[in-house]
């Protein structure tokens, strides 16, 4: 389905004085907020390609219909949500699940829906097809060096696949560990994943980057091999400046203090990108923002501090991107929420009068700064992230206009009501 700019200009025009009455306003209230409109347009975010279909509990998976079948499939449903938003104009690739059979006319695709491929991501958390070897007890950190062998040639696959789409990076998550005391050695699994590492370090190009994502459970209960940002950290430190951390905002213990760790990631230029979603337990890959707004702003904060402290480009010098599971909500109708979440929280970050949150800090005021932070959260904002869209051709109600074009149903007439997103 395509979402023609006719479609947007009726839209926008219907809801164009109520916008114009709260930008006005808003825009009065906050001194640089020029500013932060172009700053909100330049950002863009990436959607993962496993995130366009429904995803699951461990008890069962409720499939959706007009799922996206096939990868051309999956970059006309991010295409559909970058026209509705201008800010979803990258894709990331998880391989096996999207292997490319042409390449020349999977990147003509995405360049007619504006899309660019972001991260590519491997997967050596389950056995494929054809494979010699089994990870039932861990890849790149087994003790089986023909395992190890497997899961370092798939990787090297995966930038390989990614040169020829014009990706710049590749993002490694493990399932490595183990579920029993004295199942495996730790330093051992340490240092078999750190040799692994090397090998698919030595393969990158030479402008491309190599993101170690953590987790601290799940699946293996008692160790994980990538467990926290330190580890993580002590393996990226070893392989070299192409190398950094991953945060995924649900890989966390509970009540982990993920704004600090961002911050000293980020000072210490080993801070690679993120993967935005939210959580209550554990892993939920919640909507960005459904339960901690005030968390995602606080990282926001610690983000565009250490960024301009490091003279850093905020749309380019990080990866971003959503890794969110929808088992009840419409996937595309769950990402433009969590796109328009991060706006929110990234432009309340930016309305932060920093001149004076410095000031407090350095006089040891904590009831100044803890107002000045909370001053700028409870601002709303989203005008100024409507406005952005507005001015980039977009829709100021994305989620509105999604259901007024009835766009489900129009998959569901496309594709089927069965249907069912690859590699889920």
């Amino acid at each position: 389905m395509l979402i023609e700019s006719n479609n947007i200009a009726v839209h926008n025009e219907g809801l164009l004085k109520k916008h114009q009455n709260k930008f006005a306003f808003t825009a009065s209230e906050i001194e640089n907020a020029e500013s932060i409109i172009q700053k909100l347009i330049d950002f863009q975010i990436a959607i993962p390609s496993w995130a366009l279909g429904t995803g699951g509990t461990r008890f069962g998976r409720f499939a959706g219909g007009g799922e996206p079948r096939s990868l051309e499939e999956k970059i006309e449903d991010v295409g559909l949500l970058h026209k509705l938003n201008n800010a979803s104009g990258a894709i990331s690739l998880h391989i096996p699940w999207d292997i490319p059979t042409d390449y020349k006319a999977i990147k003509t695709l995405a360049a007619q829906h504006g899309l660019k491929f972001d991260a590519m991501n491997s997967n050596t958390f389950q056995d494929q097809a054809n494979a010699e070897h089994t990870y039932r007890y861990g890849s790149l950190q087994n003790v089986n060096k023909a395992v190890r062998k497997q899961a370092i040639a798939h990787n090297i696959e995966v930038i390989k696949h990614g040169i020829e789409l014009g990706s710049d990076s590749l993002t490694v998550w493990l399932a490595d560990g183990s579920n029993f005391p004295g199942q495996l050695n730790f330093r051992k699994a340490y240092q078999n994943t750190l040799e692994s590492l090397e090998e698919i370090y030595d393969a990158l190009p030479s402008n491309w980057k190599l993101f170690l994502e953590y987790k601290c459970a799940e699946p293996n209960f008692y160790s994980t091999t990538v467990a926290d940002w330190g580890q993580s950290y002590s393996y990226v430190q070893k392989l070299g400046d192409k190398a950094k951390t991953l945060v995924d905002l649900g890989h966390h213990l509970p009540n982990a203090n993920i704004e600090q760790i961002v911050s000293i990631l980020l000072m210490d230029n080993k801070l690679g990108g993120f993967h935005f979603n939210d959580s209550k337990y554990g892993d939920d890959d919640l909507t960005a923002g459904a339960l901690k707004p005030y968390q995602l702003f606080l990282i926001f904060n610690e983000l565009v501090e250490g960024m301009d402290a490091r003279g850093m480009n905020h749309a380019k010098d990080l990866g971003w991107m959503i890794d969110a599971s929808h088992n009840i909500k419409d996937p595309l109708e769950d990402l433009l929420q969590s796109v328009e979440a991060i706006m929110i929280a990234y432009a309340q970050a930016l309305s932060v009068d920093r001149k004076a949150l410095e000031q407090a800090q350095e006089e040891n005021d904590v009831v100044k700064a803890q107002e000045i932070l909370q001053n700028a959260f409870r601002t709303d904002v989203r005008a100024l992230v409507a406005e952005a869209r507005l001015r980039s051709g977009a829709a100021l109600n994305p989620v509105e206009l999604y259901r007024t074009l009835a766009v489900r149903n129009s998959l569901i007439g496309e594709r089927g009501l069965k249907t069912m997103a690859t590699g889920l």
